[in-house]
């Protein structure tokens, strides 16, 4: 967040030639009141924060928890569960981290799970389907694209942004692959790189952590514990039923109309406020489950609404910042610039891959995706709209990479949020968290390069790419975990290592 505002200043100082700091704070407010796009994106974060904190506190999460693991008893079976888990929770990575990673932390020491490998899990699996379901990050990222395709003046010559978004999809080829790889690993038990050690540690002594290590201290007491106890899964299902009927429900009613084809429907509908419904849905459902279940007054409802926006406040600052950092490089002129030196340069079917990579590295040394997609965006959806001679596909295929760049280096980075939440309910050393993950990313990150590659040369669809991209990941986890066990002299498949009935593993 640090960096984003001083980003803005920065900016700020080169545009005015002085300190700039009013400069700064105009941005800043103009992207809060200055569209009602941005207001009801704002809207919806907060409600989404109310609705999570309402189903945590009712036991929704643990009740859904609960169901997925009564049948948990081996270590594939609980990395499995976590997988799940975090596919179904979707809707924000914050939570998607503290409610997966409490719910399973526990089961995990049970079975001898190392604290880096629930923290990949959750690492891997929160951020990657955020940024493709209904949530905050999918809000925010159609923002982005609002914004840049409003300051250039092409909004009428293209798709809504939404469209674009749904377009770019599957060029966003490393979330995806994140998502199987996580898969592959659970499935089948096989580790490398500083994972293997770890594993083999856990199986083989019960230490869940290494000697020496400092654990992240569990938030799961700011959340507060639920109220309900043995909660009914109805509490989880209903008001994220709510949540996802009442978006799409809205979205049709509002484009529907008899010659429109789907993609049309989607173009002339309005997915901000279709979410601000759906959020509100999911609000209201959740405080009459609580209300007639007798589990909190009015007013404690009330109260746990209040909380629930409070736990959004840094997701809302970033968001902001972002969004005036995009102002930001649109006054400076920044995409054209980089388009300019583009033009000529770089061909086309390198550019995929260029974008991927660099947004991986601005997203590395800033910690946070979501920055990055505000520096980037500005500067691809111009260098698209001019390389591409205003091919719509082109900016989706640019912004797809740009998306699955961000994603990576936020799995990677120290300093992320995401990362940092990850270690924290995981209850692993973070440092821990960011060497093990780093061998399972970047090996991800190089078949998703292979992939850009092969659409840059052939013009192949992604989607007909991604199940080569697939195979490659599960040929290159068996050659790894055999090259690296026999290295190293440990079991190839850690978790196969077998535990007598007097062990109990080590709490830390």
């Amino acid at each position: 967040m640090v960096s984003l505002f001083l980003g803005i200043w920065a900016g700020g100082i080169i545009y005015t030639g002085s300190i700039g700091i009013a400069q700064t704070f105009s941005w800043i407010v103009s992207s809060i009141g200055e569209s009602t796009f941005n207001a009801k994106v704002i809207i919806f974060t907060l409600l989404l924060g109310a609705g999570i904190a309402l189903i945590w506190r009712l036991g929704g999460a643990l009740a859904i928890a609960r169901f997925a693991t009564r049948r948990v008893d081996t270590h594939r079976k609980v990395g499995i569960t976590a997988w799940i888990l975090g596919l179904i929770w979707s809707f924000d990575d914050y939570a998607n981290n503290a409610i997966v990673g409490s719910s399973t932390k526990d089961i995990a020491d049970e079975m001898r799970m190392s604290r880096e490998k629930l923290a990949y899990i959750l690492d891997s699996t929160a951020a990657p389907v955020a940024t493709l379901g209904i949530s905050s990050w999918v809000a925010f990222e159609i923002g982005l694209i609002a914004q840049q395709y409003n300051e250039l003046g092409i909004a009428q010559d293209t798709p809504s942004a939404a469209v674009t978004f749904l377009q770019s999809i599957p060029y966003n080829i490393y979330s995806p692959l994140a998502i199987a790889m996580v898969g592959i690993i659970v499935i089948t038990q096989r580790d490398f790189g500083e994972m293997l050690t770890a594993e083999n540690r856990a199986q083989q002594t019960g230490k869940v952590t290494r000697d020496d290590a400092q654990p992240l201290q569990s938030i799961k007491d700011d959340l507060g514990d639920p109220l309900v106890e043995d909660a009914p899964v109805r509490m989880f299902v209903l008001p994220v039923v709510a949540l996802v009927s009442v978006v799409v429900g809205g979205a049709v009613f509002m484009g529907y109309a008899p010659d429109r084809t789907i993609v049309e429907m989607v173009n002339n509908t309005n997915v901000a406020t279709a979410l601000v419904w759906g959020s509100f849905a999911m609000v209201a459902t959740a405080v009459i489950l609580a209300l007639t279940h007798g589990a909190m007054e009015l007013g404690e409802a009330m109260d746990t609404v209040i909380d629930g926006f409070g736990t959004m406040l840094t997701a809302l600052s970033i968001i902001v910042l972002a969004w005036s950092l995009g102002s930001v490089a649109t006054a400076l002129g920044t995409g054209a610039y980089v388009t300019a030196y583009a033009q000529g340069t770089v061909s086309p079917q390198l550019l995929p891959v260029l974008i991927f990579l660099i947004s991986g590295f601005v997203s590395l040394a800033i910690g946070t995706s979501w920055g990055t997609m505000s520096v980037m965006t500005p500067i691809v959806i111009p260098l698209a709209w001019n390389l591409g001679g205003g091919s719509t596909e082109f900016i989706a295929l640019l912004i797809g990479a740009m998306f699955s760049g961000a994603i990576f280096g936020d799995n990677i980075s120290p300093i992320s949020d995401t990362t940092v939440l990850s270690s924290t309910f995981a209850g692993s050393d973070l440092i821990d968290h960011v060497r093990t993950q780093a061998y399972y990313a970047g090996t991800v990150l190089v078949v998703a390069t292979v992939i850009y590659g092969l659409y840059g040369l052939t013009a192949i669809p992604p989607l007909v790419l991604l199940p080569i991209g697939l195979v490659l990941l599960g040929g290159l986890v068996y050659v790894l975990s055999e090259w690296d066990s026999q290295r190293k002299d440990l079991a190839a498949k850690p978790a196969a290592v077998r535990m007598s009935d007097s062990d109990t593993p080590s709490d830390d």
